[in-house]
């Protein structure tokens, strides 16, 4: 088998339409096909279902592409690093959304601009979902507000950050309370697998059973708007995303006695996952920063 044949496989596993990926890598889709169909003959079995246009992949597809494609991978990075001194490839990266919303963007922007003949795929998910997908495999590597327990997930702390209790009610912005103090106030929180709010109910502990969740949000700006239109409303919070509307004026931090909301941010990693040059490299840039 050739290595144009992998990378045709393994470009097909990833987008099924023939005739989109001849466009795209400027090949013929007849050329294609006869590639694929070599790479089937060599191992005597076919390795996708054809169901009109599409080439579905197949169980005997997906389990050699499971078998050969971190080789495959490794093999990319030994030639590209022959031919190009330069980093060259894809990385897929997801965050929290604390982190894709307020530090991430700035950090690849000037990675990017350093080399430019990369590509990063970024996405937002919460935590949880971005633990599964490392373990699946199908990101390179994630970066969450929670330290995952999967035996076949590696984590390193990134960066730091703290939460802060904010509110847009101005009578306490100047007082120094006991979290239970606030528990009349209609307490608005991040939704279920969020980091943010396991953090937050975890450092409550048996107190978390007395506060009542009058609302979940999913985006930030739905919870500002929501907090500077209703005084009563209060929220826990990363103070990334609060920062601006902090220093204007529009929402107040209470000061709270005998608690610490300070939290570690930690990037993951599958323990089997091949890594690159282009991964140790982001790597490396993130860790820096």
């Amino acid at each position: 088998m050739t290595f144009r044949e992998l990378e045709l496989f393994y470009h097909l596993c990833e987008n099924p339409h023939v005739s989109q990926l001849a466009k795209k890598i400027g090949m013929s889709q007849s050329a294609i096909s006869l590639s694929i169909k070599s790479l089937e003959r060599k191992l005597q079995e076919p390795l996708f279902d054809r169901i009109g246009k599409k080439l579905i992949l197949n169980e005997r597809g997906r389990e050699f592409r499971e078998k050969t494609y971190r080789h495959f991978l490794a093999l990319q990075d030994a030639q590209n690093s022959f031919r190009d001194e330069k980093l060259s490839g894809i990385i897929k990266i997801a965050s929290s959304k604390t982190v894709g919303n307020f530090i991430i963007p700035e950090l690849v922007f000037d990675f990017l601009i350093q080399n430019p003949q990369i590509t990063i795929k970024k996405d937002i998910k919460n935590s949880s979902q971005i633990i599964e997908l490392v373990h699946q495999g199908a990101i390179d590597m994630g970066i969450i507000e929670i330290a995952s327990h999967h035996e076949g997930i590696v984590n390193e702390q990134l960066w730091c950050d703290t939460l802060v209790v904010v509110t847009s009610d101005k009578t306490l912005k100047e007082k120094t309370l006991y979290i239970d103090q606030l528990f009349d106030k209609k307490w608005i929180l991040r939704e279920s697998g969020s980091g943010t709010r396991e953090l937050f109910l975890n450092t409550l502990g048996d107190m978390a059973k007395e506060l009542e969740i009058f609302m979940e949000f999913t985006e930030f700006e739905e919870m500002k708007t929501i907090l500077q239109k209703h005084p009563e409303t209060i929220t826990c919070i990363s103070r990334f995303v609060v920062a601006k509307e902090l220093q204007r004026g529009e929402l107040y931090e209470i000061a709270l006695k005998n608690i610490d909301l300070k939290r570690k941010l930690y990037l993951i990693y599958n323990k089997e996952k091949y890594k690159s040059n282009l991964f140790y490299s982001f790597y490396e840039y993130l860790k820096k920063e």
